[in-house]
């Protein structure tokens, strides 16, 4: 490991590296996951992805820490908080993760699994604490100034189908089929707008407000923290608009929030959750709308891959060789 004295910031140089360093990693894990693809062991799953995003990670650049990382909350394999990756000669970089979002779907062979990823500059990936889900509210860039996470939904539909310049009958909203969002659901229909409904896939989700050939007009709903974060890195690339407020799912939650001297009220805005650059990436695990599921056959690997950074969506196709495949 590297002196503190052979860390440096992150450069525009080491942008790049970084970048292939992000792509590398959900490319590896994505591929190490659709072993498990169809075979109902969402834990094996999860482990598999983790592991070869562990690997990958250890190869990068500099000193990157994890911020914030997924599997506390449900007890799975995971890339801890503050888990320290890298060789430590470079950059230091901040990186929230999930190496396998959306694990149900890999398990039953459903589309919407990704391997997924974020950096940021060292201090600028906010820190949920022990809070693990949270409100959040993502619209593209001509609505980002109008959202209100107190609002109603019946509120919100109509503010950005006006930004958006349609009628709310016309607005699509993407909700996570889950129990707490039934009345949710309800009342964004009864308003008239058209909801998906995906049984997970937070990120996904967000990810379809903010590429125009998606169709997908807002995010609505509680979910992860890390994937409020991942979800931040992409939306302040993009320009585009968030929302985000701690939402504990039990009592031992928001009692530990409090306890950490965090607030239940307090609303984040896209700029707080993500302080300065950052990027995004994803690599398709199961297939669906968003990114494609590896192709593998006779040592021969393809896996599609997504890369967020300033302005900037850059759809990737890998090609490698590994003879172990074959």
């Amino acid at each position: 490991m590297a002196s503190r004295s052979e860390i440096s910031p992150v450069n525009h140089d080491d942008i790049h590296v970084l970048e292939a360093v992000a792509v590398e990693a959900t490319r590896k894990a994505a591929v190490a996951s659709y072993a498990w693809v169809g075979r109902y062991d969402q834990d094996a799953a999860d482990a598999a992805a983790t592991k070869a995003m562990r690997e990958a990670l250890a190869a990068a650049p500099g000193r990157g820490t994890v911020v914030i990382g997924e599997g506390e909350k449900d007890d799975a394999p995971m890339l801890f908080n503050d888990e320290v990756v890298g060789t430590g000669a470079g950059p230091e970089f901040d990186i929230a993760v999930d190496p396998l979002e959306g694990t149900s779907f890999c398990a039953k062979d459903l589309p919407g699994a990704l391997a997924t990823i974020a950096f940021g500059e060292r201090g600028t990936l906010w820190s949920p604490g022990p809070g693990f889900y949270m409100d959040k509210i993502v619209v593209p860039p001509a609505a980002k100034d109008v959202i209100d996470l107190d609002d109603p939904p019946e509120r919100t539909l109509a503010k950005v189908a006006e930004a958006l310049g349609k009628p709310v009958g016309d607005v699509r909203v993407m909700i996570m089929d889950k129990p707490r969002h039934k009345e949710l659901i309800q009342r964004v229909v009864r308003a008239g707008a058209s909801v998906q409904t995906p049984a997970g896939g937070d990120v996904g989700g967000s990810l379809a407000v903010l590429l125009p050939t998606l169709d997908v007009d807002l995010l609505l709903g509680v979910g992860g923290t890390p994937e409020g974060v991942m979800t931040a890195a992409a939306v302040g690339a993009l320009g585009g608009g968030m929302l985000g407020r701690l939402a504990p799912q039990r009592d031992e939650e928001a009692d530990a929030i409090r306890a950490a001297g965090m607030s239940l009220e307090r609303i984040y805005r896209c700029d707080e959750l993500v302080t300065g650059d950052a990027f995004f990436a994803a690599t398709g695990v199961s297939g669906g709308h968003l990114l494609g599921r590896p192709q593998i056959e006779e040592g021969v690997v393809v896996a599609e891959s997504l890369l967020i950074s300033r302005n900037q969506i850059r759809r990737i196709s890998h090609t490698t060789f590994d003879e172990e495949l074959r």
